[in-house]
């Protein structure tokens, strides 16, 4: 009977907090009017069933980190995330420590595949040094990059727009989410430390 009540309990009490625990994950790193302001490519999909959004302070002007962002991709600069993880999934993904000169030329309407089987993610929105927007073939899912330079700091704005609902939206809010923060906030830190590395 004791057994039950604590399980209950802890039960309850994820409950409780998910509402909390998801909003933060959603969230992560991001200011209050980044969360709540409109960023480039929100049009895609006006009313997604999940958003994120996520940022972090980068010590490097915004042309510092704009490389980075642009050879990222399968076969080409990687995510500067867990590798492994991608590579579980079969996303060829090796993310580099140089700038590779052969993919910065990224232009609107070039496609990246995420692994032979992945979604394929075509660029809708392009402004060097400021803006790099993704939209998945099938037009479910939007990925948007945002850089704001102020006194020689750069904030990474990252944000995800997904067109699901149901219980797909129930998986992303209690499976995904806290995936995607994992993997998220380890590419946006990877992304800040080889700027700030290259920077100095």
């Amino acid at each position: 009977m004791r057994k039950k009540t604590i399980i209950l309990g802890i039960a309850g009490t994820a409950l409780v907090l998910q509402p909390v625990l998801n909003r933060w994950c959603r969230n992560w790193g991001a200011e209050e009017n980044e969360i709540e302001g409109p960023m480039p490519g929100d049009g895609l999909i006006p009313e997604p069933g999940v958003t994120t959004t996520r940022a972090v302070s980068i010590d490097a002007p915004a042309s510092a980190v704009w490389p980075w962002l642009v050879q990222m991709g399968s076969g080409r600069g990687g995510a500067y995330t867990y590798d492994w993880i991608e590579n579980l999934f079969g996303l060829d993904m090796h993310s580099a420590d140089e700038i590779l000169p052969a993919f910065q030329n990224l232009k609107v309407d070039d496609v990246l595949p995420f692994g032979a089987s992945g979604p394929r993610m075509r660029v809708a929105v392009l402004e060097p040094e400021s803006t790099l927007v993704f939209r998945s073939e099938d037009g479910r899912w939007v990925w948007s990059f945002l850089l704001r330079e102020k006194d020689g700091v750069t904030r990474l704005i990252s944000r995800n727009r997904i067109d699901v609902c149901g219980a797909a939206k129930v998986f992303y809010d209690v499976v995904m989410t806290p995936a995607s923060l994992f993997m998220e906030s380890r590419m946006l830190h990877g992304i800040r430390d080889r700027a700030e590395l290259k920077n100095r």
